[in-house]
């Protein structure tokens, strides 16, 4: 068989696997709700009446989940305009790495989707968005300004865009901005909020209903949250938006193109984060710009099977001048959350890298020896 076939039948293969996850949503989810209420069952009779209120409370999130299954079904539905590249959405499909794709688990959509539908496209998570986008957005808008230029010829890419917010709040201030993802988790949710969603707080979901440790209330854990806060549809942004499927590594091969890249909670998803940086120098245009927000989480670090290098801070600093790049800024105590409940006893922030770097206009003598 013809290796592009072989290719294209693991992908098609995965992505059947990832939508057969999305649909596994239900039942994984009652099913933990089920264990919980089969062991207060078996309980002294004296202990199941202290529990009478978590009783109501199980039976509570049994229709959240249920509430949020109705999302995921829409969601679902025509996602494989991703697969077939339907021309009436956003986006644009690439090689999408099969061989490299994480084994997909029904507790994903639990862990990942549903809370960075929560930080990107909810009103509650305008404040997470000010602490990673905003500082960003001012670095572009500051640096390519509009009383500079015309922002409609900057081109702006965002790798690990995630849901899309990012690339469409950039987009909306007038530039060219793609983002591109890897995750066809994140890739099917981001087509449903940017090409379905009409109207704004179209959808009511419960974000929180599988945090079952550290609530202070059992009105915390059933909490609704409505996406989006804005809708992509009614509201289109002033400048181009486009999102493209695939490895950053594979997809981007066109030196000296971007104006701008912009890295926000993504330069630790690398094996080899060199690699990463590599690529940003020889992408950008000799004058870009890179700006970088995130921590150093590194996840490929504890995966079985999986190589990863974890440079530390000053590490970085090393690769990054020995890339070719000019820092302009550089802090490493920036406060930002990922995907915090606000509720929750416990917190979690990150004091985040942000960086701004220019590759030079010229190359310095030494550097083409």
């Amino acid at each position: 068989m013809d290796s592009s076939v072989e290719e294209n039948e693991e992908e098609q293969n995965i992505f059947c696997n990832i939508i057969a996850a999305f649909k596994c949503y239900r039942k994984t989810a009652l099913e933990s709700v089920n264990r919980r209420e089969a062991y207060v069952n078996s309980l002294p009779k004296n202990h199941q009446e202290m529990l009478t209120k978590y009783r109501e409370l199980l039976q509570k999130l049994r229709c959240c989940i249920e509430a949020n299954d109705n999302v995921i079904k829409h969601i679902v539905q025509d996602a494989d305009c991703l697969f077939y590249n339907d021309s009436d959405n956003l986006f644009q499909s690439s090689n999408l790495k099969p061989l490299t794709m994480p084994k997909v688990r029904p507790q994903d959509i639990q862990k990942v989707t549903l809370k960075q539908i929560f930080r990107d496209w909810s009103i509650e998570g305008q404040s997470e968005r000010n602490q990673c986008y905003k500082p960003i957005i001012d670095e572009i808008t500051t640096v390519f300004s509009p009383l500079k230029c015309n922002v409609e010829d900057i081109k702006i890419l965002v790798p690990g865009a995630g849901l899309g917010r990012l690339v469409y709040e950039i987009a909306c201030r007038g530039y060219y901005c793609e983002g591109n993802e890897f995750s066809l988790f994140m890739l099917i949710a981001s087509n449903f909020v940017l090409n379905r969603c009409i109207v704004e707080n179209q959808c009511t979901f419960y974000p929180w209903v599988h945090q079952y440790v550290n609530n202070l209330c059992r009105n915390n854990q059933i909490k609704s949250v409505t996406f989006p806060d804005v809708s992509p549809t009614k509201f289109p942004p002033k400048g181009t938006m486009n999102m493209v499927a695939g490895d950053f590594l594979q997809v981007y091969k066109d030196l000296n193109y971007w104006d701008c890249i912009a890295t926000c909670f993504f330069i630790d998803c690398a094996n080899n984060i060199i690699e990463f940086v590599e690529l940003i120098y020889s992408i950008l245009k000799p004058g870009g710009i890179w700006i970088n927000l995130g921590p150093l989480l590194y996840h490929f670090s504890d995966i079985i099977h999986e190589n990863s290098i974890e440079p530390t801070y000053e590490d970085i600093m090393i690769i990054v001048i020995s890339c070719g790049f000019k820092i302009l800024k550089n802090r490493a105590d920036v406060p930002s959350k990922y995907a915090q409940n606000p509720t929750s006893m416990h917190q979690s922030e990150y004091n985040s890298i942000y960086l701004v770097c220019e590759k030079p206009d010229s190359v310095p003598i030494e550097m083409k020896k």
